[in-house]
């Protein structure tokens, strides 16, 4: 995939999983400085079809857009130009920013979410409609104490956004990729457990060194304090006094958004506080 003009390649001119580009007028005007967008937000569209995510998100009685819709066969839609803030972020925050959909990108993948289970072992969406139980896999979210099911990705989706965020980060200074449950945990759940989002931000910008057991990379602790932890959760025991603001650290390993770090100590501290 490549990005020209602010948008990716349409069918006929690059890649023909780009199947159109349908203009919506919801966006709050171009990004504000030359160095922006710096983040990718990944969603999922709640939907079980990219048509219906489309018509919602073009709807301009919804207060909701995104730049582009990922179906299942990996096809891509985009909705608005690169070079224009979107409404999908809502209220939302990232270290010691708020609001971001001024400083982001934001890809939603058409996939319904989580999953209820009848007393018949069927499954089904938020909104009553069945799918297959082949889609369906139990597992706990990050911000979640229990376990539920969870509606499958494809390997199409998986393979066509990592296309994308490549080609955005060809032409954009990209420092952040984040799920929606990052930047707005309690209220937010998407893009879910299903989405491998920490190998995949590790794959994207570079974090992984070659060999598996070097650093990954060196952070800088974005807010006052941060509090380190012995394993990665946040009912695990503190092993120092918080870290403070800028100070920086050695990337370790990275587990469901959380990361071990190493200073003068060593201990896990969650993601979402590290640049």
């Amino acid at each position: 995939m490549k990005v020209e003009n602010k948008a990716l390649l349409k069918s006929e001119q690059g890649d023909p999983k780009v199947i159109d580009q349908c203009s919506t007028e919801k966006t709050s005007g171009t990004f504000d400085r030359s160095t922006l967008p710096d983040t990718i937000i990944i969603h999922y569209t709640g939907s079980t079809t990219a048509e219906s995510a489309i018509r919602t998100l073009t709807d301009p009685r919804v207060k909701a857009s995104a730049h582009l819709v990922v179906d299942l066969d990996g096809t891509v839609t985009q909705l608005v130009p690169f070079s224009h803030v979107a409404w999908h972020a809502g209220v939302s925050s990232y270290g010691d920013r708020n609001g971001i959909n001024k400083y982001s990108i934001g890809i939603e993948i058409v996939n319904p979410g989580y999953l209820n289970q009848t007393e018949d072992g069927k499954f089904y969406t938020a909104y009553g409609q069945e799918v297959s139980a082949s889609k369906a896999e139990k597992r706990k979210h990050k911000n979640e104490s229990t376990e539920r099911y969870w509606h499958i990705y494809t390997n199409e989706q998986i393979v066509c956004v990592e296309e994308i965020c490549q080609a955005i980060k060809e032409v954009f200074p990209i420092h952040y990729l984040l799920g929606h449950d990052e930047i707005s945990p309690h209220r937010k759940v998407d893009p879910g457990p299903c989405f491998p989002i920490d190998k995949f931000r590790s794959k994207i910008l570079d974090l992984r060194s070659q060999d598996k057991d070097d650093l990954i990379e060196t952070g800088v602790v974005m807010v006052d304090n941060l509090n380190i932890r012995s394993d990665a959760n946040m009912s695990a025991t503190k092993v120092a006094l918080p870290l403070k603001k800028d100070t920086i650290v050695r990337i370790l390993e990275s587990k469901e958004g959380w990361y071990r770090v190493k200073t003068e100590m060593e201990g896990w501290v969650y993601g979402k506080y590290i640049s």
